[in-house]
């Protein structure tokens, strides 16, 4: 670091001062740090500024100044020597200044202090001294941090502080009295203390000190007056903290004491100390002040210790006993204070000591016992010569714990014994049963199973405990160098014995060690006397054999095979001379074999195998028939040893096999054959095995005579001991004949198996299979087991041999039967037992035997195995039948394992005979079902069996000629939908499956078994991604291992692979279905384009399959699959589609749907139905019954289906792109279709062009719904919601416009009501329609030239028309509709031109000549039935005519007018009151013409008599017309009276109505009075009886009116004729009222009569209308 300017370093440090006070510890300890930094480069400038600011800020907050003061105390100690004398005076004066400046005690600001002067005390201790002493005057009690420096003072310069002691213990003495605070008690005391240790430190080192004139007894007498206050006052106390500090400081104290004064006060001093121990928690001061005391008494030789032995030796040994916890150091620190205790009391009084300890041993508790054993222990270790006349009596007394069975005691015994090995102790008589003990304890088993961990963290395990003997014996081997003649070759003794087995691993090592030491040396006793007398020890045969077996199970007992073979490596020559040349070749290769593997990786059959053949070249090396007859004899009587370890003994039954081999005494191999035979534990399987196996291996030299002794052994009285009457008495433990039977077959079949190839094949029928064949129907268990064992081992050698000569064995079939038939007696529901394993593995060796199987035989013995293997339950769910054996889980493991590695050897096999394709067919026929199986364990199991025949097919095929892999997409097609199973294991295997497959199909293109493919081996990656859970990144992965099989698959092998994954759609698994739906798509998107022709089929099938799909996401996915089909070949998808059966089930709705999801295929779809239905016939006229008159409408098929396809596609949301750009053209188009569907019925043979004919049935069940107008409303609905247009719908739905466009009395309706709602929410939307429409016009078909005018009739009704500029071509339209063939056309024409005054009134005028054309022509239409064009006519003129100008109507008023006329009388009251509105809108034209005012006058009686009309519309139009006529009348009082009481919401008295009016006629139109009566009597034969009643009371009202000069002009006759026939008529009768007042009028002229009339008129006023 480069050095800082001053100011930089001044700037600095406040800066780093100020943030000295962060609450964060952290940045606290790096402000000090940086201080101290900037210190060690200025340590007076920064001092300076450090004290400058305590002084500046003399108010700092504690913790803020504590921090300053520890800087620097950390300056001063880092940079003392450097810093100036001043400058260490100013610091001495701040920091005593600090320290002393509160009275109170402040202990973290005033020890800060303290430390600083502590820190320069190291140098400049006068100086301290001086300023310190200066605060310690006699006479007053000094600063608790003054006392509190002096003592730290005197721990860090002692020798600058002894020669000041003497005068401060002066000053202190007469302070100590003055102390009455515990605190300044405290602090004395841990002064006193310190002092005290000063001093001794001084005096044991006076040769370094100062001044060596120094004594002890300098300081006695203040030390004793100090102790005297201390002992009889203060450790009285009942401050624990106080009282231990006390004792602490009489402890130090007491080894500067005069003598005299120490052994006058030792009677009370050690009592007291003693119970100190009761009396506090806290040991260790206790323990260490004690201890100080026995040293200091045994240091002056006294004499009054002795008295105190008692209670000395009864306290230590308690506190010896007390738990020691190594986590809380104070109780380690006690337990070694109290074993130096009991040192120094050792060396003073040994035997009394001795004597104490070795009865404490006899004392079983376990604490005291563990404590005795401790001290024991330590002074073994510590006073070696005190002990040494002690050896054989500490030996004698340690047999006692040896027994004891607590493992705490033990681990004390084993360190004493270490203790005592290092001293001699061992080879002393008694010495071995130690050796003894160490090794017992060596072989313990494990406390707790592996992961276990005791619940007592003090407990001492089994493991630890073994641990610690391991470590011992290994200590005595390397580092106890007079233990090595006792433990060689003693340890020897320990390795054949079997409770010492889990001692072997460390028994071989020190014996390697010992054996390496003693050859090294040269030593004689290397070489071992086995026969010396008097030896115990195993011989060499026993050794080799032990050693051997180890070495075949090397990772048990601890892992015991490596040091085992290692040692008989070391030990070879006392084995035998000749084997130790060849075993330093043999033994290191194993070795290194073994170092690189483990438990787990280890081939078990291999290794015994090396083991077996090292033993059978180290007998051809010794090559001495004796040794190796010896060697037979010992290894069979060593046998029964391993009765509790099978399988070691097993092994070694296959030992002596093999030295069976290398024995030329054909009497000893007989003799040892019964032997075994007789002795082996033949209720044991692997005891049978092992036995089996090991005359096998004899067999291999002594075929004869094996054969000969299990023929006799088969004869034998040991198979008839439990036949007869007397076996049902047999005790349980007797061997079962049925077990020595398994044994005998088993034999037979392992000596075929090691037979000489040349011998066999003559003697297997007669000496083997004769002897074994006879079993076959057997029910026991181990017979049967042994039988297909056998049958096995005899199919393996007959293989071997056939190699080399041809053979044709002629029992192979019926073996083959008797194996399938043992399977087939398996219980199909759980695997107990390895009767299938081993029926796979013989079926296995058969299968390669000649003759073949046929082809029924391979089909049932495949099938057979299969079931009965994948139908077994999973392996967690395995079978716990409670009349059976249950399994533990190891063995239900590894039986499972070993039953599916059967199997897949047999499968391998079967395919090795016919390596093809149809071979690998013929086997995975039987697989496939289960591939898809609901259970995960039966997939896994089948995924896996095809994962391996697959692998062991690639690895087999041989290519020669050109082979077509055919299979190979449908093999693909099972498996790939596993690639994303649930299950992790099954997704991997599928792909080991998939990559496989991929290979054969590159070895058969004729590529190299070493040839890696890009994209093949790029399915290694997708495997990894495939362990990933995330679904998004499975079947992302499932879409990258579709290109790579898209890549690599021939396009003939791509059909069969697309058909096979649309079974995977509705495979059980949802992943599997989805990943099949996501593989499926990839794989159309790169190869669909040369799929063409399989369009219609691949749409059938996926039909088919969206039937039964659950899965929504699935659903999805085939969507997208006929999506992707169709941006391929459209015209093949549609063209399919469109051929279904209507009408279309859901799942067609559904794939149509899926079209609308691309708006480009959506578009191209919608264009080319719009241009079909736009030329195609929509329906046919057809005679429903030959015998009744008339043609009904059916519709044809295609436009039905495609309106039915454009309804569905529009469903998809996704449609919506392709709908807004066509949106004119498909409004159009379902608009004229609506037309062209109303009254139009389905035909009975709807789908007699379809395709699917078996799907007819099914579209049947809902024809009854189904309606060929309503799929039109239904389409046009859904475009409308499409194109957003929901307020056009709205409407819609509000007037219930759907129903009235579908029902063909009310189409018209409807189709207004739509064009009403376009029109005023849809206007833009217009002209682009009325283009697309007016080419409709002219359609051939009626229905929907009908529907197109109703729409453009309506549209005029809007102002949008004008808006938008349509006018002239809707106008033009209309008036070319209105020479229409049909009625219904024109009406809507006459309609719409009428609606111009409503829609456009400012183009009426424009439009006048056109318009009033059209309206005259319908007024006179003949050919109108219903008179609906006449009225449309009329209401059409009557809204017209508000806006015509006067010079358009003028000449034309009187022509109307009279067209009109004959409509007033009209039966249908529309007409009636469309004429009468017309006639009032007419009038304004009529305005002072004198023609006019005839012509109103011509109907106004009409117009009054009809104010009484049945239909309230009717009297409403004559209140008008007569209200805006009224002033054409030419009387103003008629014209007020009109405008006055003729108003349509209005009631009229119509009697006095019409007597009043009568006046006013009488008065202005007296010439006009004949023509009215005559007129009036006309109406007398109405229709309606109202208005032959008003007509009666009209003339009533005239006449009664009339003044009398008018009478003569009247022709009363006709009145009084009129009035009979109304009388007589059939029809309704006039009113009572009316017909006296006519008659009234009729018989009197009289005018006096007239009130009388009136007055009876006006009781009889008609009711309002």
């Amino acid at each position: 670091m480069g050095v800082i300017e001053e100011t930089d370093v001044e700037q600095v440090t406040l800066a780093l001062l100020d943030a000295a006070n962060d609450k964060d510890a952290g940045v606290q300890e790096q402000v000090r740090k940086s201080i101290l930094t900037l210190g060690n480069q200025q340590p007076d400038k920064v001092l300076s500024i450090c004290q400058d600011y305590l002084v500046k800020h003399s108010k700092l907050v504690t913790g803020h100044r504590v921090v300053v003061l520890q800087t620097i105390e950390l300056v001063v100690k880092s940079k003392i020597d450097d810093i100036s004398y001043i400058k260490i005076k100013s610091i001495i004066s701040l920091a005593s200044d600090e320290m002393t400046r509160s009275k109170e005690v402040a202990a973290d600001w005033q020890q800060a202090a303290s430390n600083i002067l502590v820190a320069v005390g190291n140098k400049y201790i006068n100086d301290i001294m001086e300023e310190i002493l200066s605060k310690f005057q006699p006479g007053v009690l000094p600063h608790f941090f003054v006392v509190q420096t002096l003592a730290s003072l005197s721990d860090s310069n002692v020798y600058g502080m002894v020669p000041f002691l003497s005068a401060i213990l002066g000053t202190m003495l007469p302070m100590l009295s003055m102390a009455k605070q515990d605190n300044m008690k405290w602090v004395f005391s841990s002064a006193l203390f310190r002092f005290s240790e000063s001093i001794l430190e001084y005096l044991a080192n006076l040769d370094k000190a100062p001044d060596p004139t120094v004594r002890k007894d300098t300081f006695s007498s203040e030390v004793f007056a100090a102790y005297d206050m201390l002992f009889n006052s203060w450790l009285q106390t009942r401050e624990p903290k106080l009282r231990l500090t006390v004792a602490e400081a009489l402890g130090s104290m007491s080894h500067l004491m005069a003598h005299d004064k120490l052994e006058e006060q030792l009677p009370k001093l050690i009592p007291t100390i003693l119970s100190l121990y009761k009396k506090n928690p806290e040991h260790y001061i206790i323990s260490k002040s004690l201890c100080q005391v026995l040293d200091a008494s045994v240091n002056m030789g006294s004499r009054v210790l002795e008295t105190q032995m008692d209670s000395l030796l009864s306290t230590l040994h308690q506190q010896v006993c007390s738990p020691v916890d190594f986590n809380n150091p104070p109780t380690v620190k006690n337990h070694n204070e109290v074993l130096r205790c009991f040192t120094i009391l050792a060396n003073t009084f040994p035997d009394r000591l001795m004597v104490f300890v070795l009865q404490r041993l006899e004392n079983s508790n376990e604490r005291n016992r563990m404590g005795s054993l401790a001290v024991l222990r330590h002074l073994i270790n510590s006073t070696t010569s005190i002990m040494e006349t002690k050896k054989l009596l500490i030996l004698a007394s340690i047999r006692q714990p040896l027994a004891d069975h607590s493992n705490k005691v033990k681990k004390r015994v084993v360190q004493v014994i270490s203790a005592m090995a290092h001293h001699g102790y061992l080879e002393l008589e008694g010495g071995d049963l130690l050796v003894r003990f160490i090794i017992q304890h060596c072989a313990l088993p494990d406390t707790y199973h592996r992961g276990q961990r005791p619940s007592d963290p003090e407990e001492v395990t089994n493991e630890a405990l073994r641990s610690m003997c391991d470590n011992t014996l290994h200590l005595f081997t390397t580092t106890v160098g007079r233990l090595t003649d006792v433990l060689w070759p003693m340890l020897l003794c320990y390795l054949t014995p079997a409770q010492y087995s889990n001692a072997t691993a460390p028994l071989c090592k020190s014996l390697i060690l010992l054996a390496n030491k003693k050859r090294a040396a040269q030593e004689s006793n290397f070489i071992i006397d086995f026969t010396a007398p008097g030896s115990n020890l195993p011989s060499q045969y026993i050794l080799m054999t032990r050693l051997l077996v180890n070495a075949a199970f090397p990772f048990r007992c601890r892992g015991h095979g490596t040091p085992s073979l290692s040692l008989l490596h070391a030990i070879s020559p006392n084995i035998h001379p000749k084997a130790e040349e060849l075993w330093d070749t043999e033994i290191p290769k194993l070795l290194s074999h073994l170092e690189e593997s483990t438990l787990e990786t280890l081939d078990k059959k291999k290794w015994e195998n090396s083991l077996l053949q090292f033993l059978s070249k180290t007998l051809v090396t010794i090559d001495d028939g004796q040794w190796s007859c010896q060697l037979v004899v010992e290894a069979t009587c060593y046998l029964s040893t391993y009765s509790n370890s099978l399988e070691e003994k097993s092994f070694l039954y296959k030992c002596i096999g093999v030295t069976l081999q290398q024995c030329t005494n054909k009497e000893l191999v007989r003799k040892q054959l019964q032997e075994i035979l007789i002795s082996a534990r033949h209720n044991d399987a692997t005891e049978r095995a092992g036995v089996a196996m090991g005359i096998g291996l004899c067999a291999s030299s002594h075929l004869d005579g094996t054969l000969a002794k299990l023929d006799e052994f088969g004869k034998s009285d040991a198979f008839k001991k439990a036949s007869g009457i007397f076996s049902l008495l047999k005790d349980k433990n007797d061997v079962d004949v049925e077990k020595m039977k398994s044994t005998l077959i088993l034999c037979y079949g392992y000596v075929a198996l090691h037979a000489p190839e040349e011998q066999l094949l003559a003697r297997l029928d007669n000496d083997i299979l004769r002897n074994i064949s006879k079993h076959f129907n057997t029910k026991d268990l181990t017979m049967k087991l042994s039988l297909i064992q056998s049958v096995g081992l005899i199919a393996k050698a007959i293989n071997t041999c056939v190699r080399k000569q041809g053979y044709m064995f002629s029992r192979k079939q019926e073996l083959m039967g008797v194996m399938m038939d043992f399977i087939k007696a398996e219980p199909a529901d759980a695997l107990r037992t390895p009767v299938r394993q081993l029926v796979m593995s013989t079926s296995a060796n058969l299968i390669n035997l000649d003759p073949p199987l046929t082809e029924n035989e391979n089909f049932d013995m495949l099938k057979t195995c299969i079931n009965g293997v994948y139908g077994l339950p999973s392996l967690e769910a395995a079978d716990k039948s409670k009349d059976e054996e249950v399994l533990d889980p190891q063995q239900r493991e590894t039986l499972y394992t070993d039953t599916f590695s059967a199997l897949h050897e047999l499968l391998h096999n079967v395919l090795a005979r016919d390596l093809s394709p149809d071979g690998l067919q013929a086997v995975f026929k039987h697989i496939e079902s289960w591939l898809s199986s609901r259970q995960d364990h039966e997939r896994e199991r089948a995924v896996r069996t095809t994962a391996e025949i697959l692998q062991f097919y690639l690895n087999s095929l041989s290519v020669k000629n050109l082979v077509t892999f055919h299979n190979l997409g449908a093999l693909l097609g099972r498996l790939v939908p596993r690639c994303a199973d649930p299950n992790p294991g099954i997704r991997r295997a599928a792909i080991d499956c998939i990559y496989a497959l991929l290979h054969i199909q590159l070895r058969y293109e004729g590529f190299s078994l070493d040839y890696r493919d890009d994209s093949v081996e790029s399915l290694l990656t997708v495997r990894e991604k495939l362990n990933d859970p995330d679904h998004s990144i499975l079947y992302r992965s499932c879409s990258d291992l579709a290109k790579i099989i898209s890549k690599r698959l021939p396009q003939q092998q791509l059909n069969t692979l697309i058909f096979m994954l649309f079974e995977g759609l509705v495979d059980y698994q949802s992943n599997c279905s989805r990943a099949s739906s996501v593989i499926l798509n990839t794989l159309l998107k790169n190869r669909g384009a040369g799929l063409q022709d399989l369009v219609p089929e691949m749409l059938e099938v996926l039909h088919n399959r969206l039937q039964v799909i659950a899965e929504e996401q699935v659903k999805v996915a085939v969507a997208q699959s006929i999506l992707i089909l169709a941006t391929q070949h459209l015209q093949a998808v549609i063209n399919t589609l469109i051929s279904y059966p209507l009408p279309f089930d859901s799942w067609s709705c559904e794939m149509w749907i899926a079209l609308g999801a691309d708006s480009t295929v959506a578009r191209q779809i919608m264009e080319m139905i719009i241009e079909k239905l736009n030329v195609m016939v929509p329906f046919v006229d057809k005679k429903e019954f030959m015998l009744k008159p008339g043609m009904n409408k059916v519709a044809t098929s295609q436009p039905l289906a495609m309106t039915c396809a454009l309804h569905e596609m529009m469903l998809n949301g996704h449609s919506e792109e392709a709908v807004v750009p066509l949106f004119s053209q498909l409004f159009s188009a379902l608009l004229v279709r609506m037309g062209s569907s109303v009254g139009v019925q389905l035909p009975k043979d709807i789908n007699s062009n379809s395709i699917g004919a078996e799907r007819k049935a099914s579209g049947k069940a809902t024809a009854a719904n189904f309606d060929v107008c309503g799929v039109a409303v239904e389409a046009l609905h859904i475009l409308l919601a499409r194109a957003h247009l929901d307020a056009v719908v709205k409407a819609l739905d509000q007037d219930a416009a759907w129903d009235k466009m579908k029902d063909s009395q009310q189409h018209t309706a409807g189709v207004t009501l739509l064009s009403r709602a376009m029109a005023k929410h849809a206007g833009p939307r217009l002209p682009a329609i009325v283009e697309s429409l007016c080419p409709s016009l002219n359609n051939i078909y009626e229905c929907q030239r009908v529907t197109v005018t109703a729409f453009f009739s309506e549209l005029l009704n809007h102002h949008v028309v004008t808006e938008l500029m349509m006018m002239d071509v809707l106008m033009n339209n209309m008036m070319e509709r209105i020479s229409d063939p049909c009625c219904t056309v024109r009406m809507l024409a006459i309609r719409g031109l009428g609606n111009v005054a409503v829609g456009s009134p400012e183009k009426v005028n424009k439009y006048a000549k056109e318009l009033l054309a059209a309206m005259s022509s319908g007024m006179e239409e003949k050919d109108d039935p219903g008179k609906h064009i006449t009225l449309e006519a009329m209401s059409g003129l009557s809204k017209v005519l508000l806006y015509l100008d006067q010079k358009n109507v003028h000449l034309l008023v009187v022509y109307i007018f009279m067209k009109i006329k004959p409509f007033l009388e009209n039966e249908n009251d529309e007409i009636r009151c469309a004429s009468i509105m017309l006639l009032g809108n007419l009038s304004k034209f009529g305005s002072g013409e004198p023609v006019f005012k005839d012509q109103i006058h011509n109907v106004l009686v009409s117009l009054l008599l009809h104010l009484s009309d049945p239909n309230a519309q009717v009297v409403k139009a004559c209140k008008y017309a007569m209200r805006v006529c009224a002033p054409v009348v030419g009387s103003e009082q008629i014209t007020a009276m009109f405008q006055n009481h003729l108003h349509e919401e209005k009631s009229l008295h119509y009697g006095e109505f019409i007597n009043d009016l009568i006046k006013y006629i009488i008065q202005d139109f007296p010439g006009m009075l004949n023509f009215y009566h005559v007129t009036v009597v006309q109406f007398f034969k109405s229709n309606w009886a109202e208005i032959r009643a008003s007509a009666a009371m009209f003339i009533g009202f005239l006449l009664g009116n009339l003044p009398e000069e008018y009478f003569s002009h009247m022709n009363m006759g006709t009145v009084t004729k009129g009035s009979i026939c109304s009388l007589r008529g059939k029809r309704q009768l006039l009113s009572l009222p009316a017909l006296l007042l006519l008659l009234l009028s009729c018989t009197s002229c009289e005018p006096a009569s007239l009130p009388t009339g009136h007055t009876q008129h006006r009781r009889t006023s008609c009711r309002p209308h």
